[in-house]
């Protein structure tokens, strides 16, 4: 329990200033390299860890969820943020409840996002969302964990790339108790600098998944927080899938050539 509170309190002065990069393990060997390597956080992936199950994104259960979370926060010494998609509910008073659930796996930050898998109506009503952010605030504070809350928005994700819409909803959000703000699949410096200068001075929560900005352009422009999303896990993917055709279709090993020494990077954990 002492350990979790350490990392929480790191968790939010890594918030305080400068720019860090908190990259998305997908399970316990996945964050312990990451953790090697000298990363002071890691998220979480809803993604990446659903593709671990052999499902799509947004298809795992809640009690899955948690496990997964469990076991990372288990693997490494660094603060963990969990990707909690959108709390694992509608309903305002259910998404406080599983957050306190979330927040008893020793999580240092939490994200609710705003979409609803409906490709009619895909985010949620702006007051039905602004109330979900507020009892996730609520839950928290409750809990007595003290841990970050980010409030994300997904309009670049599911559709509507409303740069003016997705600005309104983050900084309601904010007023409902968000401590971090993101907006996934923004791509440009303009839209970067709209967000960090609308929520200011909270931080804000950077997506690169693809390379069009470096960590030093985004430091320069505010951001506070990079996250890579499942990214990482798809270039894992790319690796073994690419690997795998070529012996399905052509039955040689060319990919074999030149591989990491895995074992060597846990022998001396």
């Amino acid at each position: 329990m002492e350990a979790n509170n350490d990392r929480r309190v790191t968790f939010h002065r890594l918030h305080a200033s400068g720019c860090f990069v908190m990259p998305n393990p997908w399970d316990a060997g996945s964050a312990r390299a990451l953790e090697q390597m000298g990363f002071k956080a890691l998220a979480t992936t809803s993604a990446g860890f659903a593709w671990s199950l052999g499902c799509a994104d947004n298809q795992i259960t809640l009690d899955q969820a948690l496990e997964h979370l469990r076991e990372i926060v288990a693997a490494v010494n660094v603060p963990v943020n969990a990707d909690f998609e959108g709390g694992f509910a509608v309903d305002p008073e259910h998404v406080a409840a599983n957050v306190k659930l979330a927040a008893a796996t020793g999580i240092a930050g939490l994200s609710i996002e705003d979409s609803t898998g409906d490709a009619a109506s895909p985010l949620y009503d702006f007051d039905l969302a602004v109330a979900r952010i507020r009892a996730a605030r609520r839950a928290i504070d409750e809990s007595g964990t003290g841990i970050v809350l980010t409030g994300r928005s997904e309009g670049f994700v599911c559709g509507r790339p409303d740069i003016d819409e997705t600005i309104r909803r983050l900084r309601a959000y904010s007023e409902a108790g968000a401590d971090c703000l993101y907006a996934p699949r923004i791509d440009n410096a303009e839209q970067v600098a709209a967000v960090v200068a609308a929520v200011a001075p909270k931080p804000v929560n950077l997506l690169i998944n693809a390379p069009f900005m470096t960590v030093a352009e985004a430091a320069a422009l505010g951001v506070r927080r990079i996250s890579v999303g499942g990214t990482l896990a798809r270039t894992a993917w790319a690796g073994f899938l690419n690997a795998a055709k070529e012996i399905a279709d052509s039955g040689t090993f060319s990919r074999f050539d030149r591989l990491p020494n895995v074992d060597a990077v846990f022998r001396d954990r």
